[in-house]
């Protein structure tokens, strides 16, 4: 089955992009722009179909679609985005989505970011955090219970996004850095811990057998090459300085 990738060109605002753990330093919108192209790239090398949308102008933090939207086999939700700022964001994803699957939309007082939610399988992690709140996750169990999924709340500390603490690599096995998320929440699964001094470096893309990572943690690609796993790595280094991974900057379906 073909996947394709929903990507976003880089805002030319980038630099107001909102900030919760980071501080704030000069993005060279270039240089990001060609490190976004350059991700792409890697999606298409990695058997990937790409449609990207064109940039938002007026949403620092759009190229970040996955904040915008939960994809699964048989639906996408649209959220309403923890952050204020990014909230319009979620109108044209929902229009892009609406070609690959029905659309539900959370509702009143329901805020989630994409980035704190997990699937493993038919499991649902999804992280508690500035961003997503326990009145959103109910919404997402009854939206997603009904298609068989297993929807787990998780409390998420001292970093922006669950999917900032943790990623899920395939062959049951979930990459982790423990000081942010309490690991007995992944009971059943293999964790494979972040070394001590790439802290960062739990957010990681896994499609089919290739795992997708930032080049700035070369001591985790060769933590999970040893493990078996087909690491590509990419330089994101402008995007981290808005907090992004490298799963933020695209949407799988």
């Amino acid at each position: 089955m073909e996947v394709t990738a929903i990507t976003r060109e880089v805002s030319p605002s980038i630099n107001r992009c909102e900030l919760s753990f980071h501080a704030r330093e000069p993005i060279d919108f270039d240089k990001a722009v060609a490190q976004h192209r350059a991700y792409e790239d890697c999606l298409l090398e990695s058997g990937i179909r790409v449609v990207a949308l064109p940039a938002e102008p007026d949403l620092p933090d759009s190229v970040f679609v996955e904040d915008a939207a939960v994809v699964l086999d048989e639906v996408a939700v649209i959220p309403i985005m923890g952050a204020e700022s990014r909230r319009p964001e979620t109108r044209t994803i929902a229009e892009a989505l609406q070609r690959f699957r029905p659309l539900k939309f959370l509702t009143d007082s329901a805020t989630l970011d994409g980035g704190d939610v997990l699937r493993a399988g038919r499991n649902i992690f999804v992280g508690l955090t500035k961003r997503t709140n326990r009145t959103a996750i109910d919404q997402l169990k009854e939206i997603a219970e009904p298609h068989g999924y297993e929807i787990h709340a998780v409390e998420v500390r001292k970093i922006l996004h669950l999917k900032s603490a943790c990623s899920y690599l395939g062959k049951n096995a979930i990459l982790i850095n423990r000081s942010f998320v309490n690991p007995e929440v992944f009971a059943g699964f293999e964790l494979i811990d972040v070394p001590s001094d790439e802290p960062a470096a739990a957010n990681v893309l896994a499609i089919d057998d290739k795992i997708i990572a930032p080049a700035a943690f070369p001591n985790t690609a060769a933590r999970l090459r040893d493990r078996g796993f087909d690491v590509a790595e990419v330089n994101v280094s402008e995007l981290q300085k808005a907090e992004a991974g490298v799963t933020c900057c695209s949407l799988l379906v």
